[in-house]
């Protein structure tokens, strides 16, 4: 079952080679979309399945999926989740986040004018070009 594009199943579901999906979370992120899969070994061991899924177009216009997948087991889940939280830390201290737009909306504009009325004056001191007026000088 979808809900809202979030959670895929929670139940057992038995696929064609023997493994079981325990549970799913798909994430939506731009172009992107990111599963989560729980999955059993027929030893009943669980490990993770990552599965990036990009949506491409081939030459004559129809649509495929690309996908990349991870496989994470058990026994690297601290080693793999400690690793990520570091490197996400980095990123965020490195490389802080972008603007967003209402931080754009509230930068001081300097010279900006500060009216509709100042601003058709700046317009009226424009000086219109027409195309026809380019290259008459030469001819």
């Amino acid at each position: 079952m979808t809900d809202e594009g979030n959670v895929k199943s929670e139940g057992l579901v038995t696929e064609a080679a023997g493994r079981e999906e325990i549970h799913s979370k798909a994430v939506r992120a731009g172009k992107r979309t990111y599963f989560f899969d729980v999955k059993a070994t027929r030893r009943n061991d669980y490990y993770l399945t990552i599965t990036e899924s990009k949506k491409r177009f081939n030459r004559d216009g129809k649509f495929f999926y690309e996908k990349h997948k991870l496989f994470l087991y058990k026994e690297d889940f601290d080693k793999f989740a400690d690793s990520l939280t570091e490197i996400i830390e980095f990123i965020r201290e490195a490389n802080p986040q972008p603007i967003d737009i209402e931080d754009i909306n509230n930068v001081d504009m300097g010279d900006a004018p500060d009216s509709v009325e100042q601003e058709e004056e700046l317009e009226k001191d424009f000086t219109n070009v027409e195309f026809e007026d380019l290259g008459e000088e030469g001819a």
